[in-house]
């Protein structure tokens, strides 16, 4: 199951309180359906938790009948599409009413005197996101929005999300294959928006996929460091080695004073050493910066020899 069927699932099963509140909800779920007028009131879900809400909740308030129709898209019924309807024009004529909307009207706007009940606003945009909105899986990205048929109802809703001052949420639309689409972006943001409209389990969801995340950053991050220190380690041994032969063989490590001779053998011996290592396996120990010291001047005994 998708993060976004989840996500309306917890959303389907969290409580409404009060008749106000569930008005609300209805209210989103039939202005940002697929048909709200007159003589259409009509829902296309891929979510059954949805089209239960949405049947629930539209018969319970206004006492409509709702029809619904099962479309299976694939063998096996994997997924279904849902079609809900309100049959009896009258009907829809009286929903249509009862929120407040003229048939005169040239275009659907939100209606903000059904929201303006206390704790109303997160009800409805729960029924809206129920009917038109996504969230990515935080997995993948970080992206919440609501797919918005008209362009007048797509403004007011990038309105109303701007102006909840629990979220912050910075709304922009964008025009998407015939559909305009407001759009919420970044972790803490659409985590903000979830808790608000109820989805509490989903946004502990996207904290928890962030924290994993982080830690698979820095461990990667780790490793690379790692890689890096010890191909960089290899390869100044390399060079170590053949200063150290090149010695060997036009003069001889005896030629060398004690303490290079020391660090040279040590360095045949143990190739694989970084710095810190070849210091602590002297007979004497020193630091990094003093192994790297000798070990520049055998450089340099090399580089004479060599152009000798």
């Amino acid at each position: 199951m998708s993060f976004s069927k989840e996500t309306k699932e917890e959303l389907c099963s969290a409580r409404v309180f009060t008749d106000e509140q569930s008005a609300a909800l209805a209210y989103g779920m039939v202005l940002f359906s697929k048909n709200f007028s007159p003589s259409a009131v009509t829902l296309t879900t891929e979510s059954r938790a949805c089209a239960m809400k949405y049947s629930e909740t539209l018969s319970s308030l206004t006492g409509a009948i709702v029809e619904l129709r099962t479309k299976l898209t694939r063998r096996g019924g994997e997924n279904s599409i849902y079609t809900l309807s309100v049959p009896d024009k009258n009907d829809c004529a009286r929903i249509f009413d009862r929120f407040g909307h003229q048939s005169s009207q040239p275009s659907l706007r939100i209606n903000r005197a059904n929201i303006d009940g206390e704790d109303c606003m997160p009800y409805f945009l729960r029924g809206v996101f129920l009917v038109c909105g996504s969230v990515t899986d935080p997995e993948k990205d970080y992206h919440l929005e609501f797919s918005v048929p008209h362009r007048n109802l797509a403004s007011d809703l990038e309105k109303i999300i701007s102006e909840i001052e629990e979220t912050d949420a910075e709304p922009r639309t964008v025009l998407r294959k015939g559909s305009y689409v407001v759009y919420i972006k970044g972790s803490d943001k659409i985590q903000d928006m979830l808790t608000y409209i109820g989805a509490q389990m989903s946004a502990l969801n996207i904290i928890q996929q962030k924290i994993m995340k982080s830690v698979r950053n820095r461990v990667n991050r780790r490793i690379n460091s790692e890689t890096a220190n010890s191909n960089k380690t290899a390869a100044a041994s390399a060079k170590q080695l053949l200063a150290i032969e090149l010695i060997e063989e036009k003069r001889g490590l005896c030629s060398l004073p004690d303490d290079l001779r020391e660090i040279a053998q040590l360095r045949l011996d143990n190739p694989e050493f970084n710095l810190r290592e070849l210091g602590e396996a002297l007979s004497v120990p020193i630091s990094r910066s003093g192994v790297n010291h000798r070990l520049q001047r055998i450089m340099s005994i090399a580089e004479e020899l060599n152009g000798k």
